[in-house]
């Protein structure tokens, strides 16, 4: 990766991205806090230090942030900054965005209910499911489980650290290929032409390509696409109708556009909302919005979706030391501390222009789902903090997105 652009950490977790530049050059105007509350006097009062959180982030630089909490004590909706720079659009409650790797949840959702029906044995090999397909550098898939794909402990090449694949989707070839095809065993390919990143089950490192493999054993176990198998599972008995998986279509419904910037000169920002996301596939394909991923969440911790053996496995959690602060990672799951030491689980996504943050107590009561329409600026973390820590806990500004 080259120094000239800006690195996108999908919320330090997920697509791990160049930022990108988009057809418009955008001047970012004099920052201006546009609000939109929908919660009664009381409901405001108790998210305070959230809505300053969000404010915070948009004086730091993001055009615009939309949230939503739910709670025991009823729903909370918000936003912050605008939508579109180029029309000052506030951002709306339901606006829909790119979620990046919260897609990484719902596919291991879909593998660990295959399992629970005697379909999938996340201990059987890659080799075993794709024989053949993960080979070479030193890659084994004989020697690489299921569930080393899940936590992220099998030691496959990330593809988004490819140097080619790099250059030509995050880096300035972007422009020119931003509406490409890719398919996942293209992608895969890139990825193991470079050596493995350590011997499996010996360490941590978040890989994109874990996710791709999965997503192909979804298929191969359940002969339809695993877009197809999650929509049938999961997003529409849950009633999820913002969410979809795009495949090649570049577009995200209007009106929130995502922005990037190219240069080192956050004063100017490119809008990157359309490309076509089919290299990203099982890893971060995803379009949804916050209430849709709140819903998903709390469903899923109050143990509706998956039976509790099952529960288990996937909130059973491994070290990311030296990866990721703050964090520990299960199956396609984060257990975060926040800045004030409460545990929370979820997911954070990012891809071109876009940052999420979906987080909540593990028993489903208490959740945040939120996003950023801009990658340069970081404190997505800092929102789910201020939510969950008690009043008057301080709670650091946000920090710049690391440059690479």
């Amino acid at each position: 990766m080259h120094m000239s652009t800006r690195l996108i950490r999908t919320t330090l977790v997920g697509l791990t991205l160049m930022a990108a530049a988009g057809s418009a050059l955008l001047t970012t105007p004099a920052v201006a806090v546009g609000r939109t509350v929908t919660a009664a006097e009381t409901g405001e009062s108790r998210h305070a230090a959230t809505q300053a959180a969000m404010d915070a982030a948009v004086a730091s630089g993001v055009p615009g942030v939309v949230a939503e909490v739910r709670d025991t004590r009823g729903g909370w909706k918000s936003t912050s900054g605008v939508a579109d720079l180029s029309t000052q659009q506030p951002r709306g409650n339901g606006d829909r965005f790119r979620a990046g790797s919260v897609t990484k949840t719902l596919v291991a959702t879909v593998m660990l209910q295959l399992q629970a029906e005697g379909k999938a044995d996340l201990d059987a090999t890659v080799d075993h499911y794709l024989p053949g397909l993960v080979r070479g550098n030193g890659h084994d898939g004989t020697k690489i489980t299921v569930r080393q794909l899940m936590n992220h402990t099998s030691g496959i090449f990330n593809f988004t650290e490819d140097a080619a694949f790099a250059k030509k989707v995050l880096g300035i070839e972007f422009l020119e290929s931003r509406y490409d095809d890719w398919t996942p065993q293209q992608v895969i390919a890139l990825a193991l032409q470079n050596p493995p990143q350590f011997e499996p089950g010996t360490s941590w490192k978040y890989s994109n390509t874990n996710y791709l493999l999965l997503g192909l054993i979804i298929e191969k176990l359940t002969g339809r696409p695993y877009a197809e198998e999650i929509e049938r599972r999961i997003t529409r008995p849950l009633g999820m109708r913002a969410t979809y998986f795009p495949g090649t279509d570049p577009h995200v419904p209007a009106p929130t556009r995502h922005y990037s910037t190219f240069t080192e000169d956050p004063s100017k920002t490119y809008d990157v909302t359309e490309l076509n996301p089919s290299w990203a596939w099982a890893a971060g394909e995803m379009v949804t919005n916050s209430s849709d991923l709140n819903r998903f969440y709390t469903v899923l911790f109050s143990g509706r979706l998956l039976r509790p053996a099952q529960l288990q496995q996937m909130t059973t959690t491994v070290s990311t030391e030296g990866n990721l602060p703050r964090q520990r990672y299960g199956l396609g799951l984060i257990e975060y501390e926040t800045s004030c030491g409460i545990k929370v689980w979820g997911h954070s996504g990012g891809i071109h222009g876009s940052s999420t943050q979906a987080f909540g107590t593990n028993d489903g009561r208490h959740m945040i789902a939120l996003n950023f329409n801009g990658d340069w600026v970081g404190g997505g973390k800092n929102v789910v903090s201020a939510e969950f820590c008690p009043p008057g806990h301080a709670t650091p500004p946000p920090a710049p997105t690391p440059s690479a």
